[in-house]
C-alpha cells in the first residue's frame, strides 16, 4: 500500500477535519486504533501547523473511543518516522495502542524497546 487515501469511508470509525480514524488490521492490542491524515503527509514533520494541533484533539477523543468498549491499563502513542524509524507506508498515521496489565513481562520502557538492547534503561 502506498497511501492510507486507498482505505473506503466505511472502514472510518470517526474523522475530523484533517484527519480519520480507523480499526487498525494487524493489531497490536484490542482496540488499537489507526489515525491518518487526510492529505498525503509523508510523516509527523510533513504535518501543517494547524494538522499538528488537531491532532492532539483527535488522539484524546480516539481514547475516548477506545474507552467505550475497553478498559485498557495504559497506552502507547506511536508514529514511526521514515524507513530508519520503521516507518513502512509513507502516509501519516500514528498509532493508539491500549496497553493492559499481564500483556507482556515488564512493560517498563515502552517505546525504548523498539531498539531492545536500549529499552532497560533501569539500574
Amino acid at each position: 500500500m502506498d497511501s492510507f487515501l486507498e482505505i473506503g469511508t466505511e472502514k472510518y470509525i470517526f474523522e475530523s477535519k484533517y484527519f480519520f480514524v480507523i480499526k487498525d488490521e494487524f493489531p497490536v492490542s484490542q482496540g488499537h486504533c489507526l489515525i491518518i491524515s487526510k492529505q498525503l503527509r509523508t510523516d509527523f514533520f510533513d504535518l501543517s501547523s494547524d494538522e499538528r494541533t488537531e491532532l492532539g484533539d483527535i488522539i484524546i477523543s480516539t481514547r475516548k473511543m477506545i474507552e467505550e468498549s475497553q478498559s485498557p491499563d495504559g497506552y502507547n502513542i506511536g508514529m514511526n518516522c521514515q524507513s530508519a524509524g520503521g516507518q513502512t507506508v509513507m502516509h501519516f498515521h500514528c498509532h493508539v495502542i491500549p496497553r493492559y496489565f499481564g500483556d507482556m513481562a515488564d512493560p517498563r520502557g515502552g517505546i525504548r524497546y523498539c531498539i531492545p538492547e536500549k529499552g532497560n534503561y533501569c539500574p
